[in-house]
């Protein structure tokens, strides 16, 4: 089956190709009567109209996108035997997501929000996504405890609004998020724009090479345009005046030829070290320290086109942290192990079974060879052939070469914790991040912190949340202090 170009010019037509006659007027009984159920059109154009709008993303349902190009820069071979990391020079086409996490598809882009950085690169061995953030750590280390917290994020089931008492609650309950609540109420917590940030794969990632050894890496994407912040009374203003402005900034600065840029490293951690590490290098909310493993260029990421569609390139995106290509894998961290499954999942249900044929979505240096047939807006591409495997008329048969090398595991099935090492708890890095920060960064953290925590109704709620800051830092938890009570009187 041909698939033809969309053609703009000549006669309007049904979507089953049929000339329309009048666009203007619907069928009617005669002048001044009711209009006539056999209006195709009519009844064609309000159907499809009712259904333009797909289920948005339970999570960054705001966003925006680009297309792009990922450039190697570094001799990687020695650590991943991904084809489009094997050489200086080599080109790989993306598409990049950025978005918002907790708003929904029509909040303002300049709110205090982590921002997703999900990116696809259309390699010629398949789709490699690498769904990230702008934070290098999340708040909390374990999957099952992800729709709870976004539902603390999300409006409450009585009063239909964010509450402060569910964020604080949740958060207060939950100490090791006290690392990723640090950064997001620091400057870095409402970016002024999307190209203005860095990103992050945030989780660790298994490499492997040709000769099957595996190291343990996370990405680091740093803005070639400078870090540059909102403060929250600039971002109120901005969020009001112009709801649209991370994603019309970023659109405009690509038609204006200014390229956005990032350069792009990999900490790189032998195996064999993870059982030693001071902190978990699988803990989501834990950072690799720069003087433990130091980031290495790889390459460079620039975004040089901007979608046609929204709807159909941005809104219709999918990513999933499942989407692996030969030498890269996952590794054994809780969150991403919970997310390996639920983002396919949730792009099942909101976009469909065969979300991935849209264009956007399919790849773009490959062809994609499945025996999956039929469902919701199948186009029938695979035409008469056999849709089992082993056949033996020509189907696609098994590499038997896995993607990634094999991870050791021992021990008895249950509900485990993470695994404790020499240096872990919930508050150490968060104590680290605030002493990095000068008196005027520590001013605006203690009051973007006490203006949320002064809106909770429960002196339980308040003094917990402050305990989990002091026990980072007695400095930062003692000024926290003394700025809630201010504002509660």
């Amino acid at each position: 089956m041909v698939q033809e170009a969309h053609v703009t010019q000549g006669p309007l037509t049904t979507e089953a190709g049929t000339p329309v006659a009048d666009n203007q007027n619907s069928e009617a009984a005669g002048i001044g009567g009711p209009v006539l159920v056999q209006d195709q059109l009519l009844l064609e154009k309000l159907a499809h109209f009712n259904r333009e709008r797909i289920p948005e993303r339970v999570v960054h349902a705001r966003g925006a996108g680009a297309y792009g190009t990922f450039t190697v820069t570094a001799d990687v071979t020695p650590y991943t035997r991904a084809a489009f990391l094997s050489g200086i020079g080599k080109q790989t086409e993306v598409f990049l997501r950025f978005s918002t996490v907790a708003g929904n598809l029509g909040a303002a882009d300049a709110v205090r929000d982590p921002r997703g950085f999900a990116l696809k690169f259309y390699t010629e061995e398949g789709n490699y996504d690498l769904v990230g953030n702008n934070t290098p750590v999340f708040f909390i280390k374990d999957a099952i405890k992800f729709p709870d917290f976004i539902h603390t994020q999300k409006r409450d089931p009585y009063t239909g609004s964010t509450e402060a008492d569910n964020v604080w609650d949740f958060w207060s309950l939950s100490p090791e998020s006290t690392h990723q609540v640090t950064w997001l109420f620091g400057d870095r917590g409402i970016p002024a724009s999307y190209r203005h940030m860095d990103g992050f794969g945030s989780h660790t990632f298994q490499w492997s090479n040709a000769a099957g050894e595996a190291f343990w890496v996370k990405y680091h994407f740093k803005t070639d345009q400078g870090i540059k912040n909102l403060t929250a009374e600039a971002a109120a203003r901005l969020a009001g005046e112009d709801p649209d402005s991370h994603q019309r900034d970023l659109r405009q600065a690509i038609e204006r030829g200014e390229y956005p840029t990032w350069t792009v490293g990999v900490q790189i951690m032998p195996v064999a070290e993870a059982a030693t590490y001071r902190f978990n290098p699988f803990d989501l909310t834990k950072v690799w320290p720069h003087a433990d493993y130091p980031v290495v260029e790889i390459g460079k990421l620039e975004l040089n086109r901007n979608p046609e569609n929204v709807f159909a390139e941005v809104e219709q995106s999918i990513f999933s942290p499942a989407h692996f290509v030969p030498g890269i894998g996952p590794s054994p961290d809780k969150m991403l192990q919970g997310r390996l499954f639920a983002y396919g999942d949730a792009h099942r249900y909101r976009v469909g079974i065969n979300a991935d044929h849209l264009p956007v979505n399919r790849p773009h240096a490959t062809v994609a060879r499945t025996n999956s047939r039929d469902g919701y807006l199948y186009d029938g591409r695979h035409g008469g052939a056999k849709n089992y495997e082993p056949n033996s008329f020509g189907g696609p048969f098994q590499t038997d070469r896995p993607l990634w090398s094999a991870t050791a595991v021992s021990g008895a099935t249950g509900g485990h914790p993470a695994p404790v090492h020499a240096e872990d708890d919930d508050f150490v890095q968060a104590g680290n991040l605030y002493r990095l920060m000068s008196e005027d960064e520590k001013e605006r953290l203690i009051a973007n912190l006490a203006g949320f925590i002064s809106k909770v109704s429960r002196d339980d709620i308040v003094e917990r949340a402050i305990d989990n800051f002091r026990r980072a830092d007695g400095d930062y938890g003692k000024r926290l202090e003394v700025a809630v009570q201010a504002l509660r009187g």
